[in-house]
């Protein structure tokens, strides 16, 4: 398992790269599933930069609800990234889409047999666009 942001950083990288592959083999479920988890691992690499060894253990409920957890909308809240995300949303409406195709993300994903070429495009392209997407958006908070 990761364990440090540089962990988290190189599988940002390394699940999108893989989404953007099967999106090309025409593995629509499978890019759809892994676009998100490059979020999930951007967020917890912004999530292991504000640790320190000696800030552990963290309390019970802060572990189970804002760490370990697939939830982007919880872990951007853990982040502490929850105010510059509204913020952004309220002056790049660009953004504020993007977001919204992201934030309809969850790991049960990993479970559908089926999501449509349109599905996996809006997502890939909902992280990965330079100008509006999320992935540079929380690449920005390293």
């Amino acid at each position: 398992m990761p364990t440090t942001a540089e962990d988290f950083k190189a599988l940002d990288d390394r699940r999108i790269r893989e989404a953007e592959i099967l999106y090309a083999g025409y593995e629509f479920a499978g890019a759809y599933y892994l676009a998100g988890y490059a979020i999930e691992c951007a967020l917890k690499a912004c999530i292991a930069k504000q640790t320190r060894a000696g800030d552990f253990p963290p309390p019970v409920d802060e572990v189970r609800n804002g760490y370990y957890t697939h939830d982007l909308k919880a872990l951007l809240k853990t982040a502490g990234l929850l105010k510059a995300k509204n913020e952004r949303c309220d002056t790049d409406p660009d953004f504020e889409a993007s977001w919204g195709i992201v934030a309809k993300w969850n790991e049960r994903a990993r479970y559908e047999r089926v999501r449509s070429a349109l599905e996996a495009e809006s997502i890939i392209v909902a992280i990965t666009n330079p100008t509006s997407g999320v992935l540079p958006w929380i690449r920005g908070f390293w």
